[in-house]
């Protein structure tokens, strides 16, 4: 698929490429799984550039409405399985 994810050019690059990683996981949560602690550590990383819950629901609904995955049932799945269990959407 074709699309971009949301930045901010407030970012620095290596925030950028935090955010970027953990849509990218996101992603490989949809098409493939994941383990889930690459999912956990991915999204930790990204709450340090987006700490405030509104301004990630913002970056996540926008990133939804651009690739059809949503951050939100990833991120939710993996809090309730174990290290070591796949995160896989359906």
């Amino acid at each position: 698929m074709e699309y971009s994810y949301p930045l901010s050019t407030d970012w620095t690059t290596e925030e950028m490429v935090d955010v970027v990683r953990f849509f990218e996981v996101v992603e490989m949560a949809y098409e493939k799984g994941v383990k889930r602690e690459i999912v956990m550590e991915r999204y930790k990383s990204f709450k340090k550039v987006v700490p405030s819950q509104a301004e990630e629901k913002t970056i996540c609904r926008d990133f939804e409405q651009a690739s059809s995955y949503v951050p939100y049932r990833v991120v939710k799945l993996a809090k309730e399985l174990a290290d070591g269990q796949i995160v896989k959407m359906k």
